[in-house]
């Protein structure tokens, strides 16, 4: 009888370890957790000094499985180890709260679907590929703050994006990889490229636009890099070379010739090509129409003008009567190719029509003015001297000022010596 009745306690002490068992899988089972703090270190032991196994990020998963200390023994990615507890928030069981299991069934769906769209909200936030450094920013060993920096990477360094974690950005660069914080990083948008290359050629574009054709009307011009006599030469061309003109601005016309570009003087282009002769230029067709003249007769007085040479010094009727003839335009306003009161004067125009009054013929130029006559040294300048500058002629008064066409929007007047135009090149008696 005691003998069946000890049977009988077995089988039952049995039976209730059996259940109890069941339980506490059951209990163990259901106690799942999530990461609560940004990152956690998945250990190989509970200790920690123990070699890491994996970073855990903010609200990652973790099923527990048993309580060692303050350490909890998880499984979490498929890898067993340990986290410590204050690590860990651990999520009330389904039978605390009476909930049925549609009901856990429920939660956990909608929870994977709030954490797939957290996911995909982060995907928007940030490209993988590459981007830019955007400050000078240390690259860690592990996405944590106060985590060992391997290397400084600098501002507008590019670098290779190939996973984003909870603000913080893997990275590859220069055969290192580590992790810094995804707001160091940019990505220029194709939108605000594209635009800028937009706004870049259209200005380019504009610039490119051949306003007309026009002829070197003196020997040899200088093309320059920028619209000023003591710039850097890009090419020099002769006579008759037809320019295309893309800009005019302050006297100085912006020209594009055998896939060059560079600025000459206006006064240097006419909208014709000029008659030469073995020595000189000779003075424009619409010029000799204007004067009634045939191109025999113009040829000779030019001709005429560079044989006889002119007196060594002026008599002093002679060039106070040029600077009292001259004084008369003063006000009359600058027009390219002009060489009348009537229409206006450029440079070498009011020249021209100032001597002829004298009976000195000049050709129309200023670059074929500065051949003529003899050559006169600054110190020894008379009234009625013509002086030459780079691509500009004026008369000279006396006092050390000359008087000029000066340029477009301007008049006749008088101005020092020095204010004329750009290069002094010297001097010539004429009359």
């Amino acid at each position: 009888m005691k003998s069946k009745m000890n049977i009988k306690s077995i089988v039952i002490m049995a039976t209730v370890g059996i259940i109890s068992l069941f339980f506490i899988n059951m209990s163990l089972a259901a106690n799942t957790g999530k990461v609560s703090v940004e990152t956690a270190n998945l250990r190989e032991t509970a200790e920690e000094s123990a070699k890491i196994l994996e970073l855990l990020s903010m609200n990652d998963k973790v099923e527990i499985m048993e309580e060692v200390g303050n350490w909890y023994k998880i499984k979490a990615k498929g890898i067993t180890g340990y986290v410590r507890q204050d690590l860990i928030t651990v999520n009330e069981k389904a039978d605390d709260k009476n909930t049925t299991s549609d009901e856990v069934e429920r939660k956990e769906t909608v929870e994977n679907q709030e954490d797939t769209q957290q996911v995909e909200s982060k995907k928007e936030e940030i490209e993988l590929g590459k981007q830019k450094v955007i400050e000078d920013t240390k690259l860690k060993i592990v996405p944590v703050i106060n985590a060992t920096n391997i290397i400084e990477v600098k501002k507008d360094e590019e670098v290779n994006v190939i996973e984003i974690i909870n603000g913080w950005a893997c990275i590859e660069n220069q055969a290192i990889k580590g992790w810094i914080r995804k707001e160091k990083l940019q990505k220029e948008e194709k939108q605000t490229t594209e635009s800028t290359q937009e706004q870049t050629q259209q200005p380019k574009q504009q610039e490119k636009a051949v306003i007309k054709t026009l002829f070197v009307n003196a020997t040899t011009v200088n093309v320059r890099k920028e619209a000023n006599t003591s710039s850097e030469i890009v090419t020099s061309l002769p006579v008759n070379t037809a320019v295309e003109v893309i800009a005019e601005e302050n006297g100085w016309s912006q020209v594009k010739i055998n896939g060059k570009e560079g600025y000459i003087s206006s006064s240097l282009l006419s909208g014709k090509k000029q008659e030469t002769t073995s020595r000189s230029i000779t003075t424009p067709r619409k010029a000799k129409e204007t004067n009634n003249k045939t191109d025999t007769k113009a040829k000779e007085e030019e001709k005429a003008s560079q044989q006889t040479p002119a007196p060594t010094t002026p008599t002093s009727g002679n060039g106070a009567a040029v600077i009292a003839y001259a004084k008369q335009f003063i006000g009359t306003k600058y027009t390219y190719g002009g060489s009348s009161p009537a229409t206006g004067f450029d440079c070498s125009g009011f020249t021209s029509y100032v001597y002829k009054k004298f009976g000195v013929s000049l050709p129309r130029t200023s670059g074929g003015q500065s051949s003529v006559g003899t050559v006169v040294s600054r110190n020894n300048l008379a009234p009625g001297d013509l002086v030459i500058y780079s691509g500009h002629v004026a008369i000279y008064v006396g006092g050390g000022q000359v008087i000029h066409a000066p340029r477009p929007g301007k008049t006749v007047s008088i101005v020092p010596l020095s204010q004329a135009a750009g290069t002094y090149l010297g001097a010539r008696r004429v009359i």
